[in-house]
């Protein structure tokens, strides 16, 4: 099944995905994490990835939204608390790789490589919650029925 693209036109300010799931789509990776509501303003505030420590503390308390979410029967829920738990993956990869989390400086060239290792821990640990997501059975069946039903 091909994937539409993602509509970034939807009024995302007046939109309450949790009254309305039929408006959200799972899109591609990490694709409306920060606009979805109101399940972002519930998420952001538990997502951190300073280091390991905050990365571990971060990730489990989403992933106990993410199963509560399941248990409200609440896909959407579920698929917004998988993204952050992603980001968490990408953003602190990103920060490991370039000192500031910059990859091209303001002429255009790419910064030199490095690798925090400390935000390669945090990394880590995000990457370990997201492949559990990711490995979920039920999860992947409920994603492919809203994808079926609403794209």
């Amino acid at each position: 099944m091909a994937i539409k693209p993602f509509d970034y036109e939807q009024d995302f300010d007046n939109i309450d995905f949790r009254k309305h799931p039929e408006k959200y789509q799972v899109g591609r990776g990490e694709q409306g994490v920060l606009l979805v509501e109101p399940y972002k303003s519930e998420i952001l505030p538990w997502w951190r990835y300073k280091d390991a420590e905050a990365a571990e503390k971060s990730a489990a308390k989403i992933y106990d939204m993410f199963e509560a979410w399941r248990r409200e029967d609440d896909f959407v829920g579920m698929d917004m608390a998988r993204k952050f738990i992603q980001m968490g993956y990408t953003r602190a990869r990103r920060y490991a790789n370039y000192k500031g989390g910059k990859k091209y400086a303001q002429d255009g060239t790419t910064h030199p490589r490095g690798n925090d290792p400390v935000k390669a821990a945090a990394a880590a640990v995000f990457k370990t919650w997201w492949d559990r997501i990711r490995a979920d059975e039920d999860y992947l069946r409920r994603k492919r029925a809203h994808q079926a039903k609403w794209g």
